[in-house]
């Protein structure tokens, strides 16, 4: 299978950090997408009309996208426990974690577009703002309602959400998150040590 990838992108990472941690990274064959907002990759769009990473080519050629799909494909594929919200006791809940993770990492995505991509002189502070408003509140969810879930048993949505503050410290290093967040500071800190993080980190 071919998988079209960036080490930068946290929604690779957390395809990728799914496969390592169900044995199935040699299985993936990964094709580096260059390929960003601005400058379109068309061999890319030519698997995802998106244009948009990652993107999982399949032997038959077949393409699933997005990472969500992805995800839940490849736990499909393994014989372990299910990392996928459906197929844990957690139900619904476990896919709405999944679902607050890509929502963050959604936020600071299109907030570093804002910051490296468009041209000073086009950049639009309230919208900026606004998009690092749903990166914090989100985060005060997550030290507030989620803790339970994150500590249970792994799953794709805490990969999800561990993937997003992965890609905080790598694109918005001062960007302090765990100051008032202890609670979600420390879990990461624990699950970031985790080989899949340690293999897939940018």
């Amino acid at each position: 299978m071919k998988l079209w990838h960036s080490p930068a992108s946290p929604f690779v990472r957390k395809v990728m950090v799914l496969a390592h941690e169900t044995g199935q990274t040699g299985k993936l064959t990964t094709v580096e997408a260059n390929t960003n907002a601005v400058n379109r990759n068309e061999e890319l769009a030519k698997d995802n009309p998106c244009g948009k990473i990652p993107a999982l080519v399949l032997d038959d050629g077949t393409v699933l996208f997005d990472s969500r799909v992805i995800c839940a494909y490849l736990d499909s594929l393994h014989s372990g426990p299910k990392l996928t919200g459906s197929a844990i006791a957690a139900g619904f809940r476990a896919m709405v974690l999944e679902a607050l993770g890509d929502a963050t990492m959604d936020a600071a995505v299109l907030t570093r577009y804002e910051q490296a991509l468009r041209p000073a002189e086009y950049r639009w502070d309230k919208w900026e703002a606004g998009q690092l408003a749903k990166v914090n509140t989100s985060l005060d969810d997550l030290e507030a309602r989620w803790m339970d879930l994150l500590e249970g048993p792994l799953s794709v949505g805490s990969i999800s959400v561990a993937c997003a503050l992965g890609y905080l410290d790598y694109r918005f290093p001062d960007s302090g998150w765990r100051e008032s967040r202890p609670k979600l500071a420390g879990w990461y800190a624990a699950f970031a040590e985790r080989p899949s993080m340690v293999a897939t980190k940018p």
